[in-house]
């Protein structure tokens, strides 16, 4: 079972409403770097073990500069993303940059920062090597189409337009060595926002498999394996959170059973999980505007779907607390809305809360990943602020609100 908490106390959540204009995420630094510790701990027969956070999870410079600060390298999938992580410090290799139909000056970019260049696909190679030359370490993105299923997020391999295809895998990385490349390292990402922990394990299998074919066949020996993301998190609270040390316990067996025979040991072995890290600590807060009834019951708030897309999107569950009134029993049922000309700008259907009155603070759980990232300015709506709550219980502002200025800035009257 997951537990819905909140960060602070109920009435300290009000002062902060009352404080700082809603609607506002804000992110929980102490349950972050302890979700950090505990990664980095299950990991630890890993000399090298190593997170790259997925920075489009929470692109914002302080989360970014917590993860430096535990140990972690980021995961990049755009050139912006590239600066904001080195601007808080991160730089070479603690730079993963993973990216799709790339432009050639992102390729350039990331050579010169020394990340860990990661090609989507086999035509990349020729890209690359025109806009930078080719790196000295160089990932492929493995797409194992039929030989794997995707989980239910990321759906069939054979459908994604992801990754080199097990037919060129070989190929691409005997280009790769022909261009220069000395150093080799192979990635996927198969699963997204899975619980299932076998499923991980069963990813550590193919990847494994395939660190021993490139080497038998090509003389080439994997420095490391990205195990990509995937690791999803209990948004409803008759969810479980990942086992984490089962999930390394299972790899560390398939590593004894298959790497270490085949002479491959030792081989690292890195993630790029970025919504489990932090998601799990990322609250939206927003105040009750409207509590209507027409043909269902609504409550209406002052944050909507530009604020928190995923329900709308992807008919997410995320778990919604109406503050001081934790004890009471959710006796009524409500769509729970926000305010674009939009019907599904809903965060929750029928969902069974407490009675809602205007003005009540109400916060969504779990947006710590995929929250304020997946903003929008659609209905000219402004995008909201971002805070952190600090280790010692102080709040610190990490990115201000829109302003309609901000809006109108790049337009021509």
């Amino acid at each position: 079972m997951s537990e819905k908490k909140l960060p602070v106390s109920s009435q300290r959540m009000q002062e902060l409403a009352q404080e700082y204009p809603t609607p506002f995420h804000l992110y929980d630094e102490q349950g972050i770097r302890m979700q950090a510790r505990a990664f980095r701990e299950a990991f630890s027969w890993v000399p090298g073990f190593k997170n790259y956070y997925a920075v489009k999870a929470c692109p914002n410079p302080a989360i970014l500069q917590i993860m430096k600060e535990e140990g972690f390298g980021a995961d990049c999938s755009s050139l912006p993303e590239l600066i904001l992580a080195n601007e808080a410090g991160m730089s070479n290799e603690d730079l993963m940059f993973t990216s799709n139909d790339t432009p050639p000056e992102e390729f350039k970019a990331a050579y010169d920062l020394g990340a860990v260049i990661n090609l989507d696909d086999i035509s990349h190679i020729r890209t690359l090597q025109m806009a930078a030359g080719m790196p000295s370490l160089i990932s492929f993105r493995y797409n194992p189409g039929p030989d794997r299923t995707g989980n239910a997020i990321i759906g069939n391999p054979v459908e994604a337009k992801y990754g080199v295809t097990t037919q060129q895998l070989l190929s691409a990385y005997a280009q790769a060595r022909d261009a220069g490349a000395t150093r080799f390292a192979l990635h996927t990402m198969v699963a997204s926002n899975e619980l299932d922990g076998s499923y991980i394990v069963e990813t550590a299998r193919m990847l494994f498999a395939q660190t021993i074919r490139l080497h038998r066949e090509l003389g080439i020996r994997l420095e490391f394996v990205n195990m990509g993301g995937g690791i999803g998190i209990p948004y409803q609270v008759d969810q479980d959170a990942m086992d984490l040390n089962q999930v390394s316990a299972g790899i560390k067996e398939l590593y004894d059973e298959m790497i270490v025979p085949a002479g491959l040991d030792p081989l690292n072995i890195v993630f790029e999980c970025g919504r489990m890290v932090t998601g799990p600590f990322g609250y939206l807060v927003t105040r009750v505007r409207h509590v209507t009834e027409k043909y269902k019951q609504y409550v209406g708030l002052d944050a909507s779907m530009a604020n928190l897309m995923r329900p709308a999107l992807y008919g997410a569950y995320h778990h919604i607390t109406v503050v001081g009134k934790e004890d009471q029993k959710p006796t009524e049922c409500y769509d729970v809305t926000g305010s674009l000309c939009e019907n599904n700008d809903k965060f929750a259907i029928d969902r069974k809360l407490p009675p809602v009155e205007p003005n009540d603070i109400v916060v969504i759980h779990d947006t710590g990943a995929h929250g304020h990232a997946m903003g929008f300015n659609y209905n000219a709506k402004l995008r909201s602020a971002e805070y952190l709550l600090e280790s010692n219980g102080s709040v610190r502002m990490i990115r201000r609100a829109e302003t309609i200025d901000d809006l109108f800035a790049t337009l021509h009257w």
